[in-house]
């Protein structure tokens, strides 16, 4: 029997389910709960988590559930159509086009359906679940030795299915040369919409009758229409409209037989409307000897699209463009500036439009140069830079900032936003410039502007124009656009969509492209797989007339749009503890989250924690941004009831549960592209939560008091570290806070302020002086760490100063108990303001990452009283103490000597704290480090420890907190040997590895001091 989730609240109503609304939603999930062995979640929040994807559009699912394996998902597709109830297969989540948001039962494939197996190297094949990444399906080849690879590598190829690529047959940058997932793929083991589970595959028809059926009524509707599917299909590489009757064809075209035709390429592209893909087998390709990359920069991208027929007689694997609006919006943002940077500039001028052009090399690296000879003949006389690359890593930085592109644009500031409707055009590259020049023409005529970016090699042309879906004269707009765009893509010989499907916004277009003559046929083809229209409805059959395009979208002009759905719009009067202006205002922030799925990548980088360890869409950072969009704007409402007034709900428990797993690690506000900032959000959320209860949490109170308790148990630190191990006292803790008795209590040590007071201060006097700031752990329970940071500094001449300014209200800021943290945030403030405007003080120097995080970021947006110019003057002047040792090492007072004798023979492995990498990096740390070891510093690509403050200490989290450890850290402490050291900056980070994996982890600083001689007294 399944795990079951349904609100009991929500009114059983009659009818049939294809009605919005219209079943007993709680016997419907009953029934399915014990009919699967996978979760049912039919309750409203589980439901509006999975009503979004990556496109315009909000429709609330019939039910969602997670299938345990393939079989299971057969069985739920069964019961489904026994009950005449649609049905969503969904892998990602990250379509653009809207047609993962259905009136339908949401099966999510991505948890569990993730094998991989029967690799075989001589045939090049392998067999994959549909809810295995592509990213996933590549690390696992090369890790186990094959040198293959699935090529198809669509900008999301680190959230993108298996499953998601062959229902949108998705192409990627390489597509020039190894085709679409069609062109992949060897067989489909899928289950139609009765839940019977057949083989799609050359052959299979000669053994099976139930597939012999369906390829004699396929191959009849394509012979009676291959006249007109021979005219009337684009002939572009990259063609994803309608049903890809035309691959059909070209088998018959090729004298195959009906039991030799393969019906499995007819699935790709058909949006889950045929069938349910439960097993692929894909077709493998070496991977090649040698790669290189060269980006070319120019004035305009007339001049850059000018440029890719050229390019394209040099034989590139891939031809990619970016404009000069996405390179100004990545400048912005904090993790992409940096991959600008990498590009070429000619000049002072900033590119205004970029080329990637890339080339495969089947025998060695001569080869690469010898493309990048003729690709420099093919560009000679033109006006561009260039920078080439043959490393591995720094092509993957380059490709970085053109995988970005889509999600950065969804950070563009204003009520008009870059709209994903005419995103897919794909041109004959010979045809792309006109294309270019007469798009522009039609958006500007409309009153706006676009943002382009390509898949320049085979002519697929991303165009975004930016328009407000708030504004009814915009949606008009928005329609115009559309229609001119797909009759001038058919003009010129394309089609409307090269890659993202029809869905909801090109559907209503197929007729205008293929006539009505194709479209009967597509709805044969559909009633021969689904003949009770189940799978997916209405996407590209039955899609209604162009109007709907602007219907059911997340966001409406209006209180309601055609669906019943609510309006996103956040009241006005709402009065936030922090400000919003970098994200435009409080409204616009809650929605900022486009359902790209960044955050559902499976490694690599730090976002998103909980995501990662659980695979499950309500604990990415899309299911908490949704989650909290829909609260904040009354969509969820109380008890299962949605009022007609909108006013934020700052008390759903659904919501609540939500957070509850979010780490706040900060990593979706650098690592997202939309700079979506989930753990401000989430402080924000509490904070009106206790506002409008009056009053937080009685344990959130006690516990945002770490700084006062550890100042307390101090005073005898032996004693009070004995008392917290002792067992009646420790169960006393568990109960009063809910602590989970298998993590242990971090010790208590001699006051930092103490011990510095008794040796009457700094040892050296001089006129270069740093003031440490005195964090809760430093001071209270790692004591020993702030006397090495002392040392070090005095060792380097400086003499330190250690005033009692007060806590960073980091914990406060944490639990959300933003009043009390403004309080506290304005009093250090008050207590460091002399420091911050002495200039004989060279720094403030902090040695916990989740301190500077929250003075040179959270203390920067809350609604303080301090001046705005102190607060950006502490955060010019405030740094960790290695960042500040490394950055000034040849200017030190006193020259730093390294020690080689204490210098780990081994490695020396650095974790870096979450709150760092996102704020100001993890080289913060590595810099100096690597200073002192040279090649023996290891950086861990891992994401966050998994303790995060107080989250790891509570019963209800420690498991999640052990397993997010086992992602990558805790492993990696475990191969630490004799000669080896652990470092790791953040005080959370020591403690998870101390826990998780029985070793002891240093500060930085402690490594430095013991480097450079620091003895402090």
């Amino acid at each position: 029997m399944a795990q079951l989730t349904v609100l009991p609240s929500t009114p059983p109503t009659t009818g049939t389910p294809r009605e919005a609304g219209a079943f007993d939603r709680e016997r419907a999930a009953r029934d399915l709960a014990n009919a699967i062995e996978g979760e049912v979640r039919f309750g409203l929040h589980d439901r509006m988590l999975y009503a979004t994807d990556a496109s315009l559009y909000q429709v609330e699912p019939l039910g969602a559930l997670i299938p345990a394996n393939a079989q299971d998902a057969a069985r739920a597709i069964a019961f489904c159509a026994s009950r005449g109830m649609p049905v969503l297969p969904r892998g990602g989540g990250t379509s653009l086009a809207g047609q993962c948001t259905n009136r339908a039962v949401v099966m999510d494939l991505s948890p569990n359906l993730r094998t991989l197996s029967a690799i075989d190297d001589q045939s090049r094949t392998c067999e994959a679940e549909p809810g295995i990444t592509i990213e996933e399906l590549n690390q696992r080849l090369l890790k186990e030795g094959h040198q293959l690879f699935f090529a198809p590598d669509p900008a999301t190829v680190r959230q993108a299915t298996v499953g998601g690529c062959i229902g949108n047959n998705a192409a990627g940058a390489r597509s020039v040369l190894f085709g679409r997932t069609s062109e992949n793929l060897d067989a489909l083991t899928v289950a139609l919409a009765s839940g019977e589970v057949v083989r799609l595959e050359a052959g299979a028809a000669a053994t099976d009758a139930r597939v012999r059926d369906l390829t004699e009524r396929v191959v009849e509707v394509v012979s009676r229409h291959a006249e007109l599917i021979r005219e009337r299909f684009p002939k572009t590489v990259r063609r994803n409209a309608g049903y890809q009757l035309d691959l059909i064809l070209q088998q018959l075209d090729a004298g195959k037989r009906v039991d030799e035709i393969n019906l499995a390429p007819l699935l790709c592209g058909s949006e889950g409307t045929l069938a349910v893909t439960l097993s692929a087998k894909l077709k493998l390709r070496p991977i090649p000897r040698a790669k290189g990359l060269a980006v070319l920069s120019f004035p305009s991208v007339d001049d850059a699209i000018a440029a890719v027929l050229p390019i394209l007689e040099t034989r590139p694997s891939a031809v990619e463009l970016l404009d000069d609006l996405v390179i100004d919006l990545a400048l912005n943002n904090q993790e992409c500036r940096r991959y600008v940077e990498l590009l070429p500039h000619k000049g002072e001028q900033v590119p205004r439009a970029v080329l990637y052009v890339e080339y495969f090399a089947e025998s060695d690296a001569n080869e690469i140069n010898e493309r990048f000879e003729e690709l420099m003949r093919a560009m000679e006389g033109r006006d561009y830079g260039v920078s080439t690359y043959h490393d591995a890593k720094a092509m993957l930085s380059a490709w970085r900032l053109r995988q970005s592109g889509e999600p950065l644009l969804h950070g563009l500031p204003g009520e008009r936003k870059p709209i994903t409707f005419v995103e897919d055009n794909a041109i004959p590259p010979e045809n792309l410039a006109e294309f270019v020049r007469r798009l522009r023409a039609i958006v500007e005529k409309h009153g706006t502007k676009a943002a382009f970016y390509a898949h320049a090699s085979v002519g697929v042309l991303h165009v975004r124009p930016l328009l407000s879906t708030k504004d009814p004269e915009d949606l008009v707009r928005l329609r115009a656009i559309a229609v001119e765009a797909a009759d001038l893509a058919r003009e010129l010989g394309g089609v409307m969509s090269g890659e993202h499907g029809d869905g909801r916004v090109r559907s209503p277009l197929l007729e205008r492209l293929y006539g009505p003559e194709m479209m009967r046929a597509f709805r044969e083809i559909k009633a021969i797989f689904d003949p009770q229209n189940i799978l997916n409805p209405g996407n590209i059959v039955e899609p209604g007339p162009i109007e709907s395009i602007t219907a059911h979208l997340r966001v409406s002009p209006l209180d309601h749009d055609g669906d019943g759905a609510p309006s996103v719009r956040v009241s006005k009067q709402v009065e936030t503890y922090f400000e919003y202006g970098d994200q435009e205002d409080f409204a616009h922030a809650v929605e900022m989250c486009n359902g790209a799925g960044v955050c559902r990548k499976r490694s690599g980088g730090v976002m998103c924690p909980s995501y990662m360890a659980t695979q499950d869409e309500r604990h990415a950072t899309r299911g908490r941004g949704n989650a909290l969009r829909l609260a904040i704007t009354g969509q969820l409402g109380r008890d299962g009831q949605r009022p007609d007034a909108h006013e934020p709900d700052w008390d759903d428990a659904e919501t609540l549960k939500t957070l509850d797993w979010c780490l706040s690690c900060k990593a979706c506000k650098s690592e997202c592209p939309s700079n979506v900032d989930i753990a401000r959000l989430k402080a924000e959320y509490h904070a009106q939560r206790n506002k409008a209860k009056g009053r937080a949490p009685w344990r959130y109170r006690v516990l945002s008091r770490v700084r006062d308790l550890n100042t307390l148990a101090s005073f005898a630190p032996r004693l009070n570290t004995a008392m917290s191990r002792f067992g009646p006292a420790r169960g006393v803790m568990n109960r009063l806070f809910g602590f989970d008795p298998r993590r242990s209590l971090p010790p208590f040590t001699p006051d930092l302020f103490r011990w510095f007071s008794r040796r009457g201060g700094s040892s050296v006097h001089s006129k270069h002086k740093v003031v440490l700031f005195g964090d809760c752990f430093s001071v209270y329970n790692e004591s020993p760490i702030g006397r090495a940071a002392v040392g070090l500094l005095e060792t380097l001449g400086y003499e330190v100063v250690l005033p009692r300014t007060g806590c960073c209200a980091r914990p406060m800021i944490s639990l959300g108990l933003l009043p009390d943290a403004i309080a506290k945030a304005d009093a250090t403030l008050a207590q460091l303001r002399p420091f911050i405007e002495d200039d004989s003080v060279a720094a403030i120097l902090v040695l916990e990452p989740s301190c500077l995080s929250a003075i040179n970021d959270d203390w920067q947006q809350l609604k303080l009283k301090s001046p705005k110019a102190l607060r950006r003057a502490l955060s010019q002047k405030t740094m960790l103490v290695e960042d500040f040792v490394e950055k000034r090492w040849d200017t030190h007072p006193r020259t730093p000597t390294i020690d080689e004798a204490v210098v780990p023979k081994g490695r020396v492995v650095l974790h870096g704290h979450c709150h760092q990498k996102a704020i100001v990096g993890v080289e913060s740390s590595a810099a100096l480090l690597r200073r002192i070891a040279g090649v023996k510093l290891e950086v861990l690509d891992a994401t966050c420890c998994g303790m995060a403050g107080m989250f790891g200490y509570t019963k209800d989290r420690f498991d999640l907190s052990m397993k997010v450890g086992e992602l990558g850290v805790l492993p990696a402490a475990r191969t630490i040997g004799p000669d080896d050291v652990m470092v790791a900056p953040g005080t959370s980070c020591r403690h998870q590895i101390h826990d998780g994996a029985g070793v002891g982890a240093m500060h930085p600083v402690e490594f430095a001091a013991r480097a450079l001689g620091a003895r402090p007294d």
